[in-house]
């Protein structure tokens, strides 16, 4: 059953899936082909571009633009016979025509009222807010040994203690492939470890090391704490392309709103009624939709 997130998503797909290039009116538009006397504009060759089949898209732009053309020009005569046969005149055709044009139009307002409106301010804001909102998380940054035996981790410990330096240790006695590294982890959140070795991580001060093994299904380990801080939000540049389309949604969603408020929506199938309800049923306070995803 679709809920009003996955509901906001799959409306707005209608949009994100078709986005055909636009020729500006004052740009020329030139015949780049002919069919009897019918002629396939640049505009139009541009359309079958973008229309190609998702398997032609890894094609070369020359490939790709002959393809298109070779689908436009089929398009051309096979569209001249079915409307010599009166085709575009049946009821089925004709009520296909409909729901083309008003998709069609759907997105040209969508366009206009949402995408077209939308400015870095809008998208930099919204990331500010949803960083502020973002609850603080630790993170440490932590060095480990790990052996096969708790007597081995027990005299790692006695060689530590004596003032030997964690990460030549860890490089001459470690099983970890990251010895190498001096048994660095580098910064982890809670949730990426084995639990064993979380808490004992989480448990430490800067600066201290395990006083006893700690053992995990992948031997013994010492472990060293170097730092601990709250960890950063991901930087704007790598999410604000996910910001721009809760904006979009957000946008998008009081756009539908306004509209609804102008017109009753009448639903005779009890079915369809009650499942359209549940899905448009509003998110409770703390419930954020989903962000469409970018198709």
């Amino acid at each position: 059953m679709l809920n009003y997130n996955k509901f906001a998503v799959v409306a707005l797909a209608a949009f994100v899936a078709f986005q055909a290039p636009v020729r500006a009116q004052d740009k020329p538009d030139p015949v780049v082909a002919k069919v009897g006397d019918v002629d396939i504009l640049q505009s139009e060759l541009d359309l079958a571009v973008a229309n190609l089949d998702p398997q032609l898209g890894q094609l070369p732009d020359d490939q790709k633009k002959v393809a298109a053309l070779s689908a436009a020009i089929d398009v051309k005569l096979l569209a001249k016979d079915a409307a010599a046969e009166k085709l575009d005149q049946q009821p089925e055709f004709k009520k296909r025509m409909q729901y083309l044009a008003d998709r069609e139009l759907h997105n040209a307002y969508f366009k206009k009222y949402v995408v077209d409106t939308i400015t870095d301010a809008d998208v930099k804001a919204r990331y500010d807010k949803e960083v502020a909102a973002l609850p603080k998380q630790e993170e440490v940054r932590a060095r480990h040994i790990l052996v096969k035996t708790e007597a081995e981790a027990q005299d790692v410990i006695k060689q530590l203690d004596a003032g030997k330096n964690f990460a030549d240790l860890a490089k001459e006695k470690s099983t970890d492939p990251n010895k190498a590294d001096g048994g660095d982890l580098g910064y982890f959140t809670k949730g990426r470890m084995v639990k064993e070795f979380e808490d004992a991580a989480f448990a430490l001060e800067k600066g201290t090391y395990t006083k006893t093994p700690i053992k995990t299904d992948f031997g013994y380990h010492v472990i060293l704490v170097e730092d601990k801080r709250d960890s950063a939000p991901p930087p704007y540049d790598q999410v604000k392309d996910q910001v721009r389309q809760l904006v979009m949604r957000d946008k998008y969603l009081a756009l539908l709103a306004t509209a609804k408020e102008k017109s009753k929506i009448d639903i005779t199938d009890e079915a369809l009624r009650k499942g359209y309800e549940d899905a448009n049923k509003k998110p409770q306070p703390g419930e954020e939709p989903a962000a469409p995803a970018q198709q």
